[in-house]
Parts: structure tokens; C-alpha cells; sequence
């Protein structure tokens, strides 16, 4: 679900209005309240957020764009993974309005892809207002995250995008090691691993996660902006990891060119990123970090009346 640079000029539609396609306003959902509000820079972009958090951005006419700038990054390593183009069987764990299965859909077209998302009512709002039935081949799951992928058999997916949060944390039970080793297992043998994870000065739970992929993956890189690297803001840290070589070049020349450049750290600098860290577990409690306020939410607060 997620979280980054929020779209500008966005408002509700008045009353009176015709009903026809997705209607703003807010709804009860087993994480919060989620509001859905209207993009005006986008004909028909569509910003999806729980207690005032932004969760996703869709845009129904097009499917390509990415709003979010972590959401990009993800996209950009999926766009250099070979072959472009290819069709991919695609796990995400953690669904929210389904940005990146619809970019999927559209960039490698037939794609089988499923999500696994814990929040049923908030599932069910996406189907009914942002035409998730639409996406082909795109089957949504309500479950645990770790439940899901336990059932999946080995070796079936090209692609896993792990980008789950409650309440603006992702579920520590996520980022463990043992998890790590069931996603592995998962994935075939070429496959690839994306992680969005949140962090904030001196990296203290990015770190612990680098060591924790690192140490089931041999292939690691790591997106993110450059003052999220330096601990000047909390922000978002996309992970990509692979029994394989990643497109390290590929991904580097996309992520310096991005209109919100980011750096790829890999190899000898990322291990110096990790630092002592241990790898997380089960057996101990893991603490996700906590965001400042407002550190993810909305610029602009309006009613749906307004």
C-alpha cells in the first residue's frame, strides 16, 4: 500500500453529481476509515487513503502512471527485469487499490497475477469504485500475508512485491527471516523480490532488513531517495533481491533519470549501509518503525462536501 509523493489539486465531487463510475466519500474498513478522493491534474485519478494516510494512487485511464515516486522505483526494476515485455506470474503481498498488478497488466499483458491483502471491506471498496474486475487475469485473496504465501506452491512465481501497511507500519511478521525463506521458496529459481519498506534517521529497521534479504537472497539492491539515504526525512526504501544477478545497470541509469532521482546502492556500499545489523526473526518482537505526523499523509484535508 502506498505511500509517497500525494498528487496536487485533488477534491470530492459535489452534491448532485451523476453517480456513474467512483464516487468520493469515506468508508469503514477493518484497518480504519479509507477515503477515496478525486485527482483534478487527471481526469480520472483516483487517491486512496486510510486515517488520513495515503494508501494508493490509480489512475483508471491509465494504468502506466505512477504517482507515488517509491511506486515507480518498483516499477522500473519490474520494467528492466527480462524480458521486457514478458508475461510474468506475479505474488503481492498487500493489495490496497492495486496500483502495481494494474501496471502489470497493462506493461506485460497476460500476466497472471493474485494478491493477498488482510483488509476484506477495504478489498471490496477497490472492486466496487475503482473497477479492479477489470484488470485481466488479477485474482484478490483476503489473507494474512504469511498464511498466503504458505499455501503457494514452490517455484511459481517470477515476481513477488511484498508493500504491505497497517496504519502507515508494515506488520513486523513481514520482514523476518523466516519469511524471507518462505518467499524464497516461492519464487523460481530466476525470480525477484521487491520490499518497499519505511525508515527514518540512521536507518535503524532498514538496515536490520537488508541483512535479513541478504542473508537468504545473493543478489541485493537497494532505491531510495537521497535524503531518505543520508536520515534527513522519513521515507520510503525499496528492496530488490534474486538467487540471480539483477539489472543493477539498467536499474541505476532509470533511477538517476527519474524525474525524482533516487540512488541504487548495491554490493560493497550496500554492505557498508548494513552495517553490524542482524537479520530479523520470529523469535524476537520486532518493532516496525512508527512515521512522524503527517510523515505519509494527505497535504490537503477537503470534505467530501466541499
Amino acid at each position: 500500500m502506498g505511500r509517497g509523493r500525494e498528487p496536487k489539486g485533488r477534491q470530492a465531487k459535489p452534491k448532485g453529481a451523476a453517480s456513474a463510475g467512483p464516487q468520493p466519500g469515506r468508508h469503514e474498513v477493518r484497518f480504519g476509515t479509507a477515503e477515496l478522493l478525486r485527482d483534478l491534474d487527471r481526469p480520472n485519478g483516483w487517491m486512496l487513503s486510510v486515517d488520513d494516510v495515503a494508501q494508493s494512487y490509480v489512475d483508471l485511464d491509465d494504468p502506466t502512471h505512477l504517482e507515488f515516486d517509491y511506486v515507480r522505483r518498483i516499477g522500473d526494476v519490474i520494467d528492466c527485469l527480462p524480458e521486457p515485455g514478458d508475461a510474468l506470474e506475479a505474488l503481492h503481498v498487500g493489495g490496497g487499490a492495486c496500483t502495481l498488478p494494474r501496471y502489470i497488466a497493462a506493461t506485460r499483458p497476460g500476466s497472471r497475477q493474485l494478491v493477498l491483502d488482510a483488509d476484506g471491506p477495504l478489498i471490496d471498496l477497490v472492486r466496487e469504485q475503482l473497477d479492479l474486475r477489470s484488470v485481466p487475469s488479477l485474482r484478490v485473496r483476503v489473507s494474512d500475508g504469511r498464511e498466503g504465501v504458505a499455501t503457494r506452491h514452490d517455484s511459481t512465481a517470477d515476481l513477488i512485491v511484498v508493500d504491505a501497511f497497517q496504519r502507515a507500519e508494515m506488520p513486523g511478521g513481514l520482514a523476518t527471516i523466516e519469511f524471507a525463506h518462505e518467499l524464497a521458496r516461492v519464487l523460481r529459481p530466476a525470480g525477484t523480490l521487491l520490499v518497499n519498506i519505511s525508515d527514518g534517521p540512521g536507518l535503524p529497521f532498514a538496515r536490520r532488513v537488508i541483512a535479513t534479504v541478504s542473508a537468504v537472497f545473493g543478489h541485493v539492491l537497494l532505491l531510495a531517495e537521497p535524503s531518505v539515504l543520508r536520515g534527513r526525512r522519513f521515507g520510503n526504501l525499496v528492496l530488490a533481491a534474486s538467487a540471480n544477478e539483477l539489472p543493477e545497470e539498467a536499474v541505476r541509469m532509470r533511477a538517476a533519470s527519474a524525474v525524482f532521482p533516487s540512488r541504487c546502492v548495491t554490493g560493497a556500499e550496500l554492505r557498508k549501509l548494513r552495517g553490524q545489523a542482524e537479520p530479523l526473526t520470529d523469535a524476537v518482537p520486532v518493532s516496525t518503525p512508527t512515521p512522524p505526523d503527517h510523515a505519509f499523509g494527505l497535504p490537503e484535508r477537503r470534505s467530501n462536501d466541499s
